[in-house]
């Protein structure tokens, strides 16, 4: 992580940068500006979370929780942070709502800062994109709008790389989900792409003096060969099962688009019958006039033909935004390893 300062304390920006983040957010200073363009979290924060993982997170299962602080200007300060309790089936009478409210009220009297402002998940190879996290960051930015979502990825981060990004729904997705309407006409009327449902706000780790100060002394005693290992030319299992994960939501995308295909079929099919239907019947009331008969009545046809049910199509977006974010994983871990592969042979080359 890169260095600077600012401000009475010194901060360091996180590894997660604004590639794929589509869109500009739309706050209370005017169309076309985020509520929030920056996230400061403390490092006490970032510890929580990582010590939260290794705590209670295990293979596939996430750990999520509740991210405190305030909102100044366009920056969104977080300073603290709890957990959600693990709990299973018997736990039935735990209400997560109360729990929440309890430690808030909790904070407030030791003095701590207690403002909700959004909340935190780990993830596992990056599969975040999901409907629950949507539905999720929704409801919380929906109640605060300055809120954000952070993902955490362990098994990044133990590549030697923190992997800890904010992110926010875009305004035009906040409209859809408003009215609750995922039919293709809907998405396709407010410009819906998976490329413009999640805004990536930059990140900024911000420390005390003293802590830095302790950092520099724990990098000072760390053994060198330790380091040694980010040099290593071995591929591990990540950019397999990457590829292995995206393999399965490509599949997962192939049967979406067969289902719209076969509804674009019925719609088609259905037309063609309403025609030769209407047809029929202008033939016949040609005839019936022919013969001096009244003409037949009008027949209501959205009654005699039904509609297909359009499919949803916010799961094929969520699925192309989880494909996107797979292939941005791969891509940066290709970009790593052919890296040092490079080096390694000019290396072999200059000994020669």
């Amino acid at each position: 992580m890169a260095s600077r300062k600012e401000g009475t304390g010194s901060t360091a920006t996180s590894s997660s940068s604004t590639t794929g983040a589509a869109g500009k957010g739309k706050g209370k200073g005017g169309s076309g500006d985020s509520a929030v363009k920056q996230v400061q979290i403390d490092g006490l924060v970032v510890l929580k979370i990582i010590k939260h993982y290794q705590e209670e997170g295990q293979g596939t299962e996430v750990v999520q929780g509740v991210l405190l602080g305030l909102v100044v200007e366009d920056r969104l300060e977080i300073t603290n942070c709890f957990p959600f309790p693990q709990h299973t089936e018997d736990d039935a009478d735990f209400d997560e709502v109360q729990y929440q409210m309890e430690m808030m009220r909790s904070l407030r009297h030791v003095n701590i800062d207690h403002l909700h402002v959004g909340w935190y998940q780990s993830t596992y190879y990056g599969s975040f994109v999901t409907r629950a996290l949507l539905d999720s960051q929704f409801s919380y930015q929906h109640a605060i709008e300055e809120s954000v979502v952070l993902i955490y990825d362990p098994i990044k981060t133990a590549q030697g790389s923190l992997s800890l990004k904010a992110y926010r729904l875009t305004p035009k997705l906040m409209e859809v989900c408003k009215d609750k309407d995922f039919s293709p006409e809907a998405l396709k009327k407010a410009n819906i792409t998976f490329e413009h449902m999640f805004e990536e706000v930059p990140i900024v780790i911000k420390n005390s003096h003293l802590i830095n100060v302790l950092m520099w002394e724990l990098e000072k005693k760390s053994a060198v060969a330790d380091k040694h290992e980010l040099l290593s030319l071995a591929s591990s299992n990540h950019l397999g099962k990457n590829l292995q994960l995206l393999m399965d939501r490509v599949d997962e995308m192939s049967q979406d688009i067969v289902k719209y295909n076969t509804y674009m079929r019925n719609i088609s099919k259905q037309q063609q019958q309403k025609h030769q239907y209407q047809q029929r019947r202008q033939q016949e009331n040609m005839q019936r006039q022919s013969r001096g008969e009244p003409p037949l009545p009008e027949e209501d046809l959205s009654k005699l033909f039904k509609p297909p049910q359009p499919p949803a199509r916010m799961e094929s977006l969520l699925i192309a935004g989880q494909i996107n974010t797979y292939c941005q994983n791969i891509k940066e871990f290709t970009a790593q390893n052919l890296g040092k592969l490079f080096m390694a042979q000019a290396l072999q080359e200059y000994n020669n």
